[in-house]
C-alpha cells in the first residue's frame, strides 16, 4: 500500500508536460476500448477521457466566464461535451475533449522549446576573468570584475567584460555581437565586448562595463524582453466564439420555448458542436507544417505560418544568410612588372599556408581550388597578430598584411598600390597587401560571396508583395555593395543587436508585420522581436535557431518564396474551412429548429463536416508553389 501511495505521489509531482502526456495516453486507450467495445465493462470507457480531458476544459471555460467573461472556443467545446453527454454520445464527448487537450499539449511543448534559446545564450556568458594585480594574474568570477580592473585575455579566450585595450594587439571574432564574418584587428585604445573571442595575440584591457551592464548580458535581456513583447495571435475560432455561443444558446432557448420540445434544443447544441470549427485552423496548420518540413523548414511555433502570411517586410542579416559567410579571393593584382598576378597569388598563398587567421586560410583555400600547383612550405614563418604574416618562401621574403604591418617594416605602400586597391575597398573587400623582398608588389582582395540563389529568391518575394530589407553588422561599404547586387533598396549597416530591434520595432509601429531571417547569436533578439523569426539551421548558431519560430535546416534560401506562398495558401484554406463549418452549422440549426434533424442525425452531420474540413486541409500536404513569376 505504501509503495502504491508513493507511486501516486510521484505521478502527481511529474512536470506539467509529462503529466499531460500520461493523461492523454490513458484517454486515448480508453477511447479505443470504447469504440471497439473490446471488454464487457459496466460503464463506457469513454468516461475516462471525458473526466481526464473534458473536465479541465469545462472548468477553464467556467473560470474564464466567471472571472473575466472571457468567451473562447473552450466554451463551445464545453457546450458540445455537455450536450453530447446529455444525449448519451459519450464517445463523441471524449473524442472532442481528447483532441482539444492534444492541441493544448503541442502548444506547451512549443513554448518550452522556445525558452531553451535563452538558456543557451546564458551559457555563452564568460564565467571567469584573468585580473592583473601588481604584475601577477588572478582568476576570479566574471561577475566579480570591477570598473577599472585590468584584465588579461589570452588567445582562444572569451572577453569577460566590456573594456578598452591598454596593451597588445590581436584579432577579435565579434560574430556573437555583430555577425561580422571576419575577425576584426584590435590594438591599444580599441573597445572590445564581452562574449567576443580573442583569436590570436594576448592583450590587457581596462574594464569599462561590468556585470549586468556588459554587452552579452544586455543581449540576454533583449532576447527576454523581445520574447515577452511578442503577442500571441488569438485563434480565429476564439475570435468568433462569443457570437457563436450567443447564437447557439439563443437558438436552443427560443426553440425550446416555442416548441416545448427539449430534444430540439439539445439537437441544436449537438449540431453546433464546434468540432469542424475547432479543427478548421489546426488541421490546416499541421498539414502546412508537414509540407514545410518536406522543403527543409522546421516550424516550431504553431501559429508561425499564420503570422508569416501577414508579413509585409522581410529583413535579412547579410553574413551566412544572403552570403555564404566565408571569405573568398575575388581579385589578385600585381602593380609591377616583376611578378605576374599568378605569381603574387602563389607566393602569398605559400606564405599564408601556416597561418591560423581566417583571411590567410581563405587565401590558401581559394588558391588550392583554382590552381593544382603545390604550395612552397615557408622556411621561416612569423604571424603578427592584428597585422599579418612574414615568411621566407624559397629565397624570397614575403610580407602579407595591412598597411600598419608595412609601416612597422618600413615598407612603402605607394600611391599606385593604394589607388589600385581603392576600388575593392569601396566594395567592402578586405585587402592583403603583399611585399616581396621589402618592396610592395601587389595585393589580394577577399570578400564574402553571395549565395547563387539569393537574387532570384528576393525577386520572387517581391512578386509576393514582400519588401526585402538588409540589416547587417558589417560596415556600410560591404552592405551597400551586397544590396546593390541583390537589388535591395533599404539597407541598414553597422547594426548592433539593439539597432536591429529598434528598426524592426519602427516597422511594426507602422503596421508593417516583419519577418527576420538570420543565423548568428547577434540575430537572436531580432528573431524574437519580429512577428516571425526564421533561422538558418545549418550554419546558424543554436541560440539563433532556438530564438526563431522557424528554422531552415539546409540553409537553401531559395525555398523562402515557397514558404511564404504556403503560408498565404494555408490562410485561404483556413478561411474556407471556417466558412464551410459555419455554413453547415447554421444550416443544421435551421433543420434542427424545424425538427428535421434529431440528435443522432445531427451528430452524424457535424462529424461529416469535420471529415470535409480534414480532407480539405490535407490537400496542403502536397501543395506546390506555382513556378510562374
Amino acid at each position: 500500500m505504501k509503495n502504491a501511495m508513493e507511486k501516486l505521489e510521484n505521478f502527481l509531482n511529474l512536470g506539467g508536460i509529462k503529466k499531460d502526456i500520461t493523461l492523454l495516453l490513458i484517454s486515448g486507450i480508453a477511447l479505443l476500448i470504447s469504440i471497439f467495445d473490446v471488454f464487457d465493462l459496466p460503464f463506457d470507457m469513454a468516461w475516462i477521457a471525458i473526466i481526464l480531458c473534458g473536465v479541465p476544459i469545462v472548468l477553464e471555460a467556467v473560470i474564464g466566464l466567471v472571472t473575466a467573461f472571457d468567451i473562447k472556443a473552450d466554451v463551445l467545446v464545453s457546450l458540445a461535451l455537455i450536450a453530447s453527454v446529455i444525449i448519451g454520445e459519450n464517445f463523441a464527448a471524449g473524442e472532442v475533449a481528447f483532441i482539444m487537450q492534444l492541441g493544448s499539449l503541442l502548444e506547451e511543448l512549443t513554448v518550452a522549446k522556445a525558452r531553451a534559446g535563452i538558456e543557451k545564450l546564458v551559457h555563452l556568458t564568460p564565467q571567469t576573468a584573468r585580473v592583473v594585480i601588481n604584475e601577477s594574474e588572478k582568476i576570479i568570477k566574471a561577475e566579480e570584475v570591477k570598473l577599472g580592473d585590468i584584465i588579461r585575455v589570452l588567445p582562444g579566450e572569451s572577453v569577460p567584460v566590456d573594456g578598452v585595450i591598454v596593451y597588445g594587439q590581436t584579432s577579435i571574432n565579434q560574430a556573437v555581437m555583430t555577425g561580422e564574418s571576419l575577425p576584426v584587428d584590435k590594438g591599444i585604445g580599441d573597445e572590445v565586448s564581452s562574449g567576443t573571442v580573442n583569436q590570436f595575440g594576448s592583450f590587457d584591457m581596462k574594464a569599462t562595463r561590468v556585470g549586468e551592464d556588459s554587452s552579452i548580458q544586455r543581449m540576454i535581456r533583449l532576447v527576454q524582453s523581445a520574447d515577452a513583447g511578442k503577442a500571441k495571435i488569438v485563434g480565429i475560432a476564439d475570435r468568433w466564439a462569443t457570437w457563436i455561443v450567443v447564437i447557439a444558446l439563443s437558438a436552443a432557448a427560443l426553440t425550446w420555448f416555442f416548441s416545448g420540445e427539449i430534444i430540439r434544443a439539445v439537437t441544436i447544441l449537438v449540431v453546433f458542436c464546434p468540432c469542424a470549427l475547432v479543427l478548421a485552423t489546426p488541421t490546416a496548420i499541421m498539414a502546412a507544417i508537414g509540407n514545410a518540413t518536406k522543403y527543409g523548414f522546421l516550424v516550431k511555433e504553431g501559429d508561425a505560418l499564420e503570422r508569416l502570411a501577414k508579413v509585409k517586410i522581410m529583413t535579412f542579416d547579410k553574413t551566412g544568410t544572403l552570403t555564404y559567410g566565408l571569405p573568398e579571393v575575388v581579385a589578385v593584382k600585381s602593380i609591377s612588372d616583376n611578378y605576374s598576378d599568378d605569381e603574387i597569388y602563389s607566393l602569398t598563398a605559400s606564405a599564408e599556408s601556416l597561418s591560423e587567421h581566417p583571411l590567410g586560410k581563405a587565401v590558401v583555400k581559394s588558391y588550392k581550388t583554382k590552381d593544382s600547383e603545390l604550395l612552397i612550405k615557408p622556411a621561416q614563418f612569423q604571424m603578427i597578430p592584428g597585422r599579418g604574416v612574414a615568411a621566407l618562401v624559397g629565397d624570397k621574403e614575403i610580407i602579407a598584411g595591412n598597411t600598419e604591418l608595412f609601416a612597422e617594416r618600413e615598407i612603402s605602400v605607394g600611391d599606385k598600390l593604394l589607388k589600385s586597391a581603392e576600388h575593392y575597398l569601396s566594395q567592402g573587400c578586405s585587402i592583403i597587401y603583399v611585399a616581396v623582398n621589402k618592396k610592395a608588389e601587389g595585393f589580394i582582395a577577399l570578400a564574402d560571396t553571395l549565395r547563387t540563389e539569393s537574387k532570384s529568391m528576393l525577386k520572387q518575394l517581391s512578386a509576393l508583395d514582400v519588401v526585402p530589407v538588409l540589416l547587417t553588422g558589417d560596415h556600410n561599404e560591404a552592405a551597400v555593395n551586397i544590396a546593390g547586387k541583390l537589388g535591395i533598396d533599404q539597407v541598414h549597416s553597422n547594426c548592433l543587436p539593439e539597432d536591429k530591434l529598434e528598426i524592426i520595432d519602427k516597422y511594426q509601429k507602422n503596421n508593417q508585420p516583419v519577418c527576420m531571417i538570420g543565423d548568428g547569436v547577434n540575430d537572436a533578439p531580432a528573431l524574437k522581436k519580429a512577428d516571425v523569426g526564421i533561422a538558418m539551421g545549418g550554419v546558424g548558431s543554436d541560440v539563433a535557431v532556438d530564438a526563431a519560430d522557424i528554422a531552415l535546416v539546409d540553409d537553401e534560401v531559395k525555398k523562402l518564396p515557397h514558404l511564404m506562398s504556403l503560408a498565404k495558401r494555408m490562410m485561404i484554406t483556413i478561411k474556407c474551412n471556417l466558412s464551410f463549418s459555419m455554413g453547415l452549422n447554421f444550416l443544421s440549426i435551421i433543420l434542427a429548429i424545424t425538427g428535421v434533424l434529431n440528435p443522432v442525425i445531427g451528430a452524424l452531420v457535424h462529424n461529416a463536416g469535420s471529415v470535409v474540413v480534414i480532407v480539405n486541409s490535407a490537400l496542403l500536404l502536397n501543395w506546390k508553389k506555382s513556378t510562374k513569376t
